[in-house]
């Protein structure tokens, strides 16, 4: 039997000040900016920039690239790469929100969906796309966050988006629930994948689960769970040489 100190993580001698690059497991319905402040705290009393590179809704999972120090002016490069995810779409029924943040406001009859029809449909999301961002989403209008707006019942005028999807592929069915597995830009609404491929069944479908396993090079599987970095950070600070 392995004991606790062998198995305990081993962690590389950071620079905070300089810079590093943070691979973060986004626990799921904490927020991108959650995250930042947690690991931000952790330096008090230090004083050190602290920043992410590509935001997550709250209910999804996954790799979140944190940047620390000089390397927060990288942050739009970061941002700007690929990123891949995997989740599943519930078909047969619309959130106003495409995902779970919001009740179900309308509902379909699965019953004639065909395995066929839902691999087929695929290939119509495959390349550069015109998309719309969901209503209830981050984006500003006039200076104020969509989803400010849409909790109001403010209608609003949306303009579509270019993005590029390279990837997409369906991994698992299980009526109404559909596993799938993509590859995309920045920018990439995975939401609005969701909604629209259910219109593109004549049908309906939300975003049920999300998990984000890359972006560039990083891999999910590198990252750090918040709380044992942060534990790390406050072992670590109170060291003469911590930075």
């Amino acid at each position: 039997m392995m004991s606790e100190e062998a198995t305990k993580r081993e962690f590389p001698n950071f620079d905070f000040t300089t810079g590093e690059v943070l691979l973060i497991n986004k626990p799921y319905t904490w927020t991108s900016f959650d995250v930042v402040g947690k690991i931000r705290n952790s330096f008090k009393p230090l004083k050190l920039k602290v920043g992410h590179a590509g935001t997550l809704d709250p209910l999804a999972t996954g790799l979140l690239i944190i940047c620390t120090g000089k390397l927060t002016k990288q942050i739009d490069t970061f941002q700007a790469e690929e990123k891949e995810y995997i989740g599943t779409f519930t078909l047969g029924s619309t959130t106003p929100s495409y995902d779970l943040e919001t009740e179900v406001d309308q509902t379909f009859d699965t019953s004639g969906l065909t395995e066929k029809d839902i691999l087929e449909t695929t290939r119509y999301f495959i390349g550069d796309l015109d998309q719309y961002p969901p209503v209830h989403s981050a984006i500003k209008v006039d200076g104020e966050r969509l989803y400010l707006k849409a909790r109001r019942g403010e209608e609003v005028v949306l303009k579509t988006r270019k993005v590029t999807i390279s990837e997409f592929e369906i991994t698992r069915i299980a009526l109404p629930e559909v596993d799938f597995r993509v590859i995309c830009s920045k920018g990439t609404y995975i939401r609005s994948l969701a909604h629209d491929f259910g219109k593109k069944l004549n049908n309906g479908a939300h975003l049920s689960k999300l998990r984000r396993t890359r972006s560039g090079n990083f891999k999910v599987e590198s990252a750090f769970e918040v709380m044992e970095l942060v534990n790390h950070i406050r072992e670590i600070k109170t060291q003469p040489d911590f930075k």
